[in-house]
């Protein structure tokens, strides 16, 4: 505080090379989760997560926003992408100043590098209590849930709700599930509003929260009680984070979460899409 600066290490990093594209069904969320289950949640501690390869240019914005996001679940100290034509269209249309753009050296030292062909992901779910517990859809069909949150600072974006909305549309929810729909920010919200997302969700007999952490971290709407389960989109997963310290909290992609709503059971999206 006397001197006005602060104090920061220089993170070594680590490099994840994305080859090839994902599979109908599969997000950003499932990768960063399933990056997660590979190295643990302290596998990339104080280190910079940066994401180079040809399979990049095949992730939206709203992947990398999510993968980026969610690097502190793997004790990353950031999670970094290459400047591409995406990024500068995004930018342009967000009413951005322009950019100084940062590249890696050719010569840039790596702690770790690891090869991920994205067209091998499977649809990722943490289980609890650690967002490194991860296990594919076709080891975990079947466990009951009381609970659907869809939304958060990781995954409550106009992409995520449409993902939803396409595995709603023409369902209800599952009798005795709550299912909640967290836009990220207002202007989501109006979004979903004007593209009749909200409806979809309506009809399907979820309930719409104002933008929030909300239950998230244990805030309102949405608590947990003992024993309950819940589906979520969100970052975390640690014992009491929703709620009862004796609840549980099974951490997925908005795909994934929209389709365990409607048959109250942990499901592969594939089999009601």
């Amino acid at each position: 505080m006397a001197t006005g600066k602060a104090w920061f290490k220089v993170p070594s990093a680590i490099k994840f090379n994305l080859h090839g594209k994902m599979k109908e069904f599969i997000t950003g969320k499932d990768l960063i989760l399933h990056i997660i289950g590979m190295i643990g949640v302290d596998g990339a501690l104080y280190k910079t997560m940066e994401y180079q390869g040809d399979g990049v240019s095949s992730l939206t914005m709203d992947d990398r926003f999510t993968i980026s996001n969610m690097a502190i679940e793997a004790g990353g100290k950031n999670g970094i992408f290459p400047v591409d034509e995406k990024t500068l269209e995004y930018l342009e249309k967000a009413g951005a100043r322009e950019p100084k753009i940062y590249s890696s050296d050719p010569d840039a030292c790596y702690e770790k590098v690891y090869d991920i062909d994205l067209a091998d992901l499977e649809n990722t779910i943490s289980f609890p209590h650690l967002p490194g517990n991860t296990h594919i859809m076709k080891d975990c069909q079947g466990i009951r849930i009381d609970q659907v949150v869809i939304g958060s600072c990781t995954n409550g974006r106009i992409s995520d709700l449409r993902n939803a909305a396409r595995i709603l549309k023409g369902y209800h929810i599952a009798k005795g599930i709550r299912c909640i729909i967290i836009p990220a920010t207002p202007k989501i919200y109006k979004e979903a509003l004007k593209e009749g997302l909200i409806d979809i969700f309506l009809d399907s007999g979820c309930v719409i929260s104002p933008p929030t952490c909300g239950p998230c971290l244990g805030g309102y709407m949405g608590i947990l009680a003992e024993g309950e389960r819940c589906v979520s989109t969100t970052n975390r997963n640690f014992v009491g984070r929703m709620g009862h310290i004796k609840s549980e909290i099974y951490l997925a992609s908005p795909i994934v979460a929209a389709a365990c709503a409607i048959t109250g059971k942990i499901t592969d999206p594939a089999s009601i899409a």
